[in-house]
């Protein structure tokens, strides 16, 4: 059996086949109102910078492409960095790149979406991609967090449930534990025993706040969902956190 540890679990599992078989079904309409909607409420100008900052194969990077951005996309894992490289071409590039380090270029805006932060198991690290985010924007750049509102997500955590994509079973197995949000998730393919746990620090708007305070950024609008309506901390689906 394939038994991966909590400390590499992002680094592995993203990199691997399955995981973007089991979440195959993610909505890319959705996804691209959002896009819209949000490159709209900054006001970015025609032509703006941004970095799509853990960007997996790309989905968003090349929406805001076609929004009329220019966009680079980043990302840890190898695998879906040279997936994302086939949609490649003026304006919009993608390469290999650790969040908690500076991009060594400014943009417009920086664009960490879809949950993708919280993974680290040195909340240090945490910290640290924030302030690389600071380092990476211009003067009158826009930071952005699309954050889960954990609130809501612990009420109705499913603790169990079975999927079946592409004739892999996938068992879910989720839970909290000392501050952080887990899925474990088992199944077999080829004969082949594999199980990998997702983890990811159960962050609140207070610690996100924190985290800005000391890298010396500030919160300037806080919003709910992808309609971009008013978050509540009760009632949100998204912790969507926009700042510089």
């Amino acid at each position: 059996m394939q038994k991966e540890t909590p400390t590499d679990w992002y680094a592995s599992w993203f990199d691997t086949p399955f995981y973007h078989i089991l979440y195959k079904d993610r909505d890319h309409t959705e996804a691209r109102i959002f896009m819209q909607r949000l490159t709209s409420f900054l006001k970015l100008p025609e032509q703006a910078e941004i970095l799509d900052l853990a960007c997996g194969k790309g989905r968003h990077s090349v929406t805001l492409h076609e929004l009329g951005y220019r966009v680079t996309g980043a990302d840890l894992s190898p695998k879906s960095i040279a997936f994302a490289k086939r949609f490649e071409e003026d304006g919009l590039s993608f390469q290999v790149h650790d969040m908690c380090e500076p991009f060594g270029k400014k943009f417009d805006a920086v664009f960490n979406l879809f949950t993708s932060f919280g993974y680290f198991e040195d909340e240090k690290d945490n910290l640290r991609t924030i302030k690389a985010i600071k380092e990476d924007l211009k003067p009158a750049g826009y930071g952005v967090i699309d954050f889960m509102n954990v609130k809501k997500v612990v009420r109705h955590l499913v603790p169990t449930e079975t999927k079946i994509v592409e004739g892999i079973t996938f068992h879910i197995n989720r839970y909290v534990e000392n501050g952080y949000i887990f899925k474990d998730i088992a199944f077999e393919d080829n004969s082949q025993q594999y199980t990998y746990s997702e983890r990811v620090k159960a962050l609140t708007l207070s610690d996100f706040t924190t985290y800005f305070e000391k890298a010396g950024l500030e919160l300037k609008h806080c919003f709910g969902d992808y309609s971009l309506a008013p978050f509540d901390a009760s009632t949100s689906d998204r912790l969507i956190l926009i700042f510089n």
